[in-house]
């Protein structure tokens, strides 16, 4: 949802009126997602009458152009879209290439050793592939002027999971760092709106003397100011990344895995692999590493920065670019 909500501020800010259509799940963002001036389209019901109900609407509004950000969703759909609607363009953003996709543009904005050759049989021949990390959409904030890190220690220490963080891995790294942590070392919690034990973690940070924040704004800020960040992979990881944050980084998603295997290798993050492996011991021996080892922390830094190096500020996003070239037929 939250890259969903870059690339439509990026449309808005180039003219484009921007729909979301959003299924009413548990947990779901919509009115989040309408906070930002957006109409929304809440639809539920079976998934097998989704692109239909998808069609109408699409029809209703006139569109020129539909986003596709949904891993459950295939050629087979898309398929639906592209013979009832003769003229509209598709775009698919994806990260597993797992199955194959009838569109028109392909987004895959992560860093994998094969980033550039994986889709070539998922997708017609026609369709433009955005690939890797130059393509990665960052929120305007990310492109302030990156901090140096010089620091002999840590200072301050990041803990953000993704908004929901649905397999509890923050509980896990705060009672890991209420064991290591002293007075001198200031702790920032992040958690997002739909993250069910946001008041498990506020409490534990009340009693541990860390600072709570939920559904930011301003999580860019934090990262800049981090000397080390707990976190998953995917797009924060990406965007840590950019800014040259030390990372240890734990895979919750199946999606997530190549990618930060791939940083790993690279020598951006340090992986601690898939989350059911990581307990409480390996967060505290890691932590307690990354704490005592500033050199290594500044490598991970330098790193990350040049990984990230394609994505810097742009007149216009490529993203939108290429969106906008498609959408007029070029």
């Amino acid at each position: 949802m939250m890259r969903c909500l870059t690339l439509a501020n990026f449309l808005k800010g180039n003219g484009a009126r921007v729909t979301f259509i959003c299924a009413e799940l548990a947990g779901n963002m919509i009115e989040y997602v309408r906070s930002f001036g957006f109409e929304v389209i809440a639809v539920s019901g079976k998934f097998e009458y989704d692109a239909m109900r998808t069609v109408a609407i699409l029809k209703e509004q006139e569109c020129d152009l539909v986003i596709v950000d949904h891993y459950q969703i295939d050629e087979k759909w898309e398929s639906v879209l592209k013979r009832k609607l003769s003229k509209l363009k598709l775009m698919v953003i994806d990260d597993l290439a797992n199955r194959k996709h009838d569109c028109d543009l392909l987004l895959d904005q992560n860093y994998q050793e094969n980033f550039e050759s994986r889709y070539d049989a998922l997708v017609p021949k026609q369709c433009e592939k955005l690939l890797g990390p130059s393509y990665l959409l960052l929120r305007p904030e990310f492109y302030k002027e990156n901090r140096i890190r010089t620091n002999a220690q840590v200072g301050n220490i990041l803990v953000f999971y993704g908004g929901s963080d649905p397999t509890g891995e923050t509980v896990k790294a705060l009672y890991a760092l209420s064991q290591l942590v002293q007075g001198n070392v200031q702790v920032h919690v992040v958690v997002g709106l739909s993250n069910l034990k946001k008041d498990l973690i506020a409490k534990i940070c009340k009693k541990s003397g860390f600072r709570y924040y939920e559904q930011i704004n301003y999580l860019a800020d934090l990262m800049r100011e981090s000397d080390l960040s707990l976190g998953a992979g995917g797009v924060t990881m990406w965007e840590r990344c950019y800014l040259g944050v030390p990372s240890i980084v734990t895979i919750v998603a199946e999606n997530q895995l190549e990618s930060t295997v791939a940083a790993a290798k690279y020598g951006a993050i340090w992986s601690l692999g898939w989350h059911e492996g990581v307990k409480e011991r390996e967060l505290v021996d890691i932590i307690n590493r990354a704490m005592e080892s500033p050199e290594k922390l500044r490598e991970l830094s330098a790193k990350s920065t040049l990984l990230m190096q394609a994505n810097r500020k742009h007149e216009i996003h490529p993203v939108v670019k290429a969106i906008m070239e498609v959408g007029n037929g070029d």
